[in-house]
């Protein structure tokens, strides 16, 4: 038979949030509570890396495709560039990933796939040539043509 947990999340995370409350900490269900908690992290994480996807994208399609440059690709950078900075006002921790060269490894590729998929360019670099805070999170700055 299959637990609450499996049956219905919401229903669980209910009754979890009502023993908490009452002090029952003996009939919580900890692996799972652990589990969540985990992936309200990832999800985080994943916000972030799918807003990064579509600004790089945007920027790569600013830089490689001149002459279809309009407001709404501007738009569409300055806001995820903004929701970026929201994102990491409220989870600083994810800061740190800014920096690691193997999320923007696979922030880049991802980007690069939809800018191909949406351009249908096959001509962009192996690796992000911009600098993450001195330009691809500058909310000035736009990538000059090629």
């Amino acid at each position: 038979m299959k637990t609450l947990y499996e049956r219905d999340i919401v229903a669980w995370s209910n009754e979890q949030a009502r023993l908490i409350r009452a002090g029952r900490f003996e009939l919580l269900d900890l692996e799972h509570i652990a589990e969540e908690i985990e992936d309200v992290g990832k999800s985080e994480q994943r916000e972030l890396a799918n807003r990064m996807v579509v600004l790089l994208a945007h920027l790569l399609k600013w830089q490689y495709q001149p002459e279809r440059r309009g407001a709404s690709w501007e738009k569409t950078v300055r806001a995820q560039r903004k929701d970026i900075a929201y994102v990491l006002e409220d989870t600083p921790s994810l800061v740190t990933k800014l920096n690691e060269a193997k999320w923007l490894d696979v922030v880049w590729a991802k980007a690069v796939a939809l800018a191909v998929s949406e351009t249908g360019l096959d001509c962009f670099p192996e690796i992000c040539p911009w600098l993450m805070e001195d330009e691809i999170l500058n909310l000035g700055w736009l990538p000059a043509s090629i």
